[in-house]
C-alpha cells in the first residue's frame, strides 16, 4: 500500500491524540504553500544562500528542469499561474512534487520493494531522472484510477507497474 504520497518537510505532523503519542493530524500544504516552497528554493539556490535539507532536494529537481525556471522566478506570478491540461502544458509544481514523492518512496521503501523497482529502472535507463519520469506515469496511473473507482490507491499494482517498466 502506497498509503499518503508524503514529502519529507513539506507535509509535517501537527498535533497528536495524547493519548498514545501517535499523530492523528498532518499539515497538508495548499497549492500555495507548494509553490511559494520551489520559488523560495530556487531563489535561494540562484542567490547561492543556504538551503535546508527539503529545499537542496528541490533545488536539486529544479536544476533538472530548466524548462521550469521562468515559472519559478516570480512567486506572485506563480501563485496565480494556471495549468490546465487542455492547454497542453505541464503543472510545474505538481510535477516538481511528483519527485519529490517518488525520492520519498524510495528513501523510505514504501511500497516495500519500490526502492529497488526505480533502482533497477534507473539502470536500465542509465538515467534517475528518466527513471522517475517513468514511476510518475504509473504513480499518475493509479492515482487517477483511485479517484475514478472511488477505492484506496493500490500500492500493489503501482509497486508492480514500475517492475514491469524495470524489466523491459
Amino acid at each position: 500500500m502506497v498509503g499518503v504520497l508524503r514529502v519529507r518537510g513539506l507535509m509535517k505532523m501537527v498535533r497528536g491524540c495524547g493519548c498514545c503519542g501517535h499523530n492523528s493530524r498532518m499539515f497538508q500544504p495548499s497549492q500555495h504553500d507548494v509553490r511559494r516552497f520551489f520559488c523560495a528554493a530556487y531563489a535561494r539556490d540562484r542567490q547561492r544562500l543556504p538551503l535546508d535539507p527539503m529545499q537542496t532536494l528541490g533545488a536539486r529537481w529544479i536544476s533538472e528542469h530548466p524548462e521550469y525556471h521562468g515559472d519559478l522566478m516570480d512567486e506572485a506570478v506563480a501563485l496565480q499561474a494556471d495549468y490546465p491540461v487542455e492547454a497542453g502544458r505541464t503543472n510545474p509544481f505538481l510535477h516538481l512534487s511528483m519527485h519529490l514523492s517518488i525520492e520519498e518512496q524510495v528513501a523510505i521503501d514504501q511500497p516495500s520493494g519500490i526502492r529497488q523497482a526505480v533502482d533497477l529502472l534507473a539502470k536500465r535507463r542509465n538515467s534517475m531522472h528518466e527513471a522517475h519520469h517513468e514511476v510518475m506515469e504509473c504513480l499518475g496511473e493509479m492515482i487517477w484510477t483511485s479517484q475514478r473507482s472511488g477505492l484506496p490507491p493500490d500500492g500493489l499494482a503501482y509497486l508492480e507497474a514500475v517492475r514491469r517498466r524495470a524489466t523491459r
